[in-house]
């Protein structure tokens, strides 16, 4: 923090009532009820910029600069002049809609997913939002939880170089600059460990776990300087998030030295009512305050009552006093002192943009997976007559996915038009959306593709599901598509694993191409006709049917391990363990070879550099993600069978070979020992080179 930063806060805070202290606090969503007598008494410090599509599902259209100059102007009016900072739910993307967070993580590319965060940054701030709840960094482990379309999957690692990304593309070098936006990484902490997946359920992690695994993208997030934090709606461990202060105030603050401030999720401050740990609303309030919650989104509940818990002695100015000491930090960093203000006319030469176009075509792209691809049917280019079938062949903003508030429909062009439009000349596209007419059409083309999946109001917020299955109607369609003797290519939209075990059995090709934003129809033709190669990889395991979830890469060992032998072993009677496709997991149109695998010495002192040899011998150029594991065979506690530590690109032509090299620190084998302190541990080391979590070259080393 600056001095200037701090000289400017204590001497506004001296001149600070109470009540605007409180207003401070108090956030409300904006529109037509949003009180102008409270803006100009000081006593709303945010507006919460939505007023529909609160959950996610569909889109509004509240945001403009002229909203938020109309609303700025009232709030300036009151005695001290405090600016308002406007929020909004800017996931990913704001006009320009990039794919969904999991499939962002699926390209491995954190740079990439930080450029994205940019160009939605200064969308979004063209405006008036000056703050975005995001990133959303949980780590899931069960893709029957709706948000986990939102995350960045199962890995602490990939988790925590994307929310460091992330951070970083809203915010840039200084969230003052214009074009910039405050970061709110989410939902702090454990959110997406809810019981049985089901949203604002409650949820059990051991400190062990909650360290190693859940917290990392947060302290990434933390270092990568954050602003703001979201407390998440889960009780966990008997303690809800947003009267949790061990973790708000002694690990964010103490141990992290978090200096900005966290807001509540929403209503999350009265809902500790519905918790049983407040009698009232004012005993919430209480509670979230000391904890650590410094702003309180919409529950009005620090409005209503601080003021009398504060007359009362329940609770002391100094302690209202720093909370808004926190919340103003952020809005002076965020130069809203200075530029409370939005240009009304940068919105015309920001939004969707030429630029913005492209990336989001690269970037979806990059985020498909290819899962399987039988006699090298893909890419499609040799066939003339395809039928493209299913209920995404119309779709639009149906390629959006959760939480697009600001996307719209007329910005897209229809998937089958764009597949026309990519599509080489010399191949005849048919399109059916009816399945009767889809098996008629069929037997007249060469090939078929079908194009099926989740709709997006069938993931995000409380969008949970008991089955992991295709929606009703098209595991039925595939199975009728896979008797023709046609080459069956299935392409899937969805926001979470889906259990597609029987319908991988039964297509030639597979392309898992989650919900691609805004360009998803002209990136999905690219990859079908060879003008682009798939890269993503998986960021989280995919299960073979429902009854297999949670399940993750990094899980622990046991007494009795996996193994193809032996009667009584961790198994499941009626199928395999292993996941239908585990994580890290993505096939090309070529196809690669490790070998040569090397250590720099047997024993890691401070760091050990590790390489080897990856060769294309495949007729086709292709991008492979080399990926480093690590297990620890022995420790004070449990350790996990693979653990990842880095990953790399490379882009290799036919025949090519090229060594991968990575570096490993003797800080990336540490972990919560059973003491309770952080650290690592001397002894042997297996790690690998792998294409995936599950295969690989294999060495060891000692620590």
């Amino acid at each position: 923090m600056t001095q200037n930063t701090e000289e400017f806060i204590n001497h506004l805070l001296a001149q600070m009532t109470p009540a605007e202290m409180i207003g401070q606090l108090t956030q409300f969503s904006a529109g037509p009820e949003t009180s102008p007598d409270l803006l100009r008494q000081g006593q709303i410090g945010s507006l919460f910029n939505a007023s529909g599509a609160l959950t996610g599902q569909g889109q509004s259209k509240s945001s403009n600069a002229a909203t938020a100059n109309y609303f700025q102007n009232l709030a300036l009016e009151a005695r001290l002049k405090i600016p308002l900072i406007f929020g909004r739910d800017v996931i990913h993307g704001y006009r320009t809609v990039f794919p969904i967070p999991l499939a962002q993580a699926a390209s491995f590319n954190p740079e990439l997913a930080g450029q994205a965060a940019s160009i939605a940054a200064s969308e979004a701030s063209a405006d008036g939002i000056k703050w975005t709840f995001a990133p959303m960094i949980d780590i899931a482990r069960d893709a029957r939880w709706g948000r986990v379309a939102e995350g960045s999957g199962e890995d602490p690692c990939l988790g925590a170089d994307m929310a460091a990304a992330l951070v970083r593309g809203f915010q840039g070098d200084s969230y003052s600059a214009p074009d910039k936006i405050v970061a709110c990484a989410k939902h702090y902490v454990g959110y997406g460990a809810s019981e049985g997946g089901r949203d604002y359920d409650g949820g059990e992690i051991s400190e062990p776990t909650l360290r190693d695994v859940y917290m990392p993208p947060y302290q990434a997030a933390v270092s990568a300087g954050t602003g703001t934090l979201m407390s998440a709606f889960i009780d966990l461990n008997g303690v809800p998030a947003t009267a949790n202060r061990r973790l708000l105030t002694d690990v964010l603050r103490s141990e992290w030295g978090f200096d900005g401030f966290v807001v509540s999720d929403w209503d999350s401050v009265g809902e500790l009512i519905h918790h049983g740990v407040a009698e009232d609303e004012a005993h919430a309030a209480i509670q979230a305050l000391r904890a650590g919650v410094e702003m309180d989104m919409v529950s009005g509940v620090y409005h209503k009552t601080l003021a009398s818990s504060l007359q009362n002695g329940k609770i002391s100015l100094g302690e209202i006093e720093e909370a808004a000491r926190r919340v103003l930090r952020i809005k002076h960093r965020a130069g809203l002192f200075t530029q409370p203000f939005t240009d009304p006319d940068r919105a015309a030469l920001t939004l969707l943009t030429d630029k913005s176009r492209q990336l989001a075509r690269k970037f979806a792209r990059d985020c498909m997976v290819l899962l399987k691809n039988e006699h090298k049917l893909l890419p499609l280019s040799r066939f003339r007559r395809i039928l493209v079938a299913g209920n995404f062949v119309h779709a639009t903003s149906e390629l959006f996915g959760t939480w697009t508030p600001d996307g719209r429909a007329e910005d897209v062009t229809p998937l089958e038009e764009a597949l026309r439009q990519v599509a080489p000349n010399n191949v005849e596209l048919w399109f059916a959306d009816q399945p009767d007419l889809a098996l008629i059409l069929a037997q007249q083309v060469d090939a078929v593709v079908l194009v099926l999946g989740e709709h997006p109001w069938r993931s995000g917020e409380n969008a949970n599901v008991s089955q992991l299955e295709l929606p009703p109607g098209q595991a039925e369609l595939v199975a009728a598509m896979s008797t023709l003797g046609k080459p069956l290519t299935l392409v899937v939209f969805a926001g979470r694993p889906l259990a597609i075990t029987r319908q991988v059995a039964q297509a030639d090709a597979v392309l898992y191409a989650w919900h691609p934003g805004i360009e998803g129809g002209a990136a999905l033709g690219e990859i079908l006709f060879g003008l682009g190669s798939p890269s993503g990889r998986l960021p989280i395991s995919f299960p073979r049917a429902t009854g297999q979830v949670p399940i993750y890469y990094n899980q622990k060992n046991s007494g009795r391990p996996i193994t193809p032998d032996g009667e009584f072993r961790t198994r499941y009677v009626d199928l395999p363990t292993a996941p239908l496709f585990p994580f890290g997991y993505g096939l090309a149109y070529t196809q690669f070879e490790y070998s040569n695998l090397k250590l720099s010495a047997e024993t890691l002192r401070g760091s050990l550099q590790i390489s080897a040899d990856v060769t294309n011998t495949g007729p086709r150029p292709g991008t492979e993600l080399a990926q480093l594991y690590v297990r620890d065979l022995v420790g004070s506690l449990t350790r996990p069978i693979r653990e990842l530590k880095g990953y790399q690109h490379l882009h290799l032509q036919p025949g090519e070979t090229r060594t991968v090299k990575f570096t490993l620190r003797e800080e990336q084998l540490a972990f919560t020992r059973a003491d309770g302190t952080r650290g690592v541990e001397p002894g042997q080391f297996h790690v690998w080179v792998a294409p995936d979590s599950q295969r690989g070259l294999r060495a060891e080393f000692w620590l």
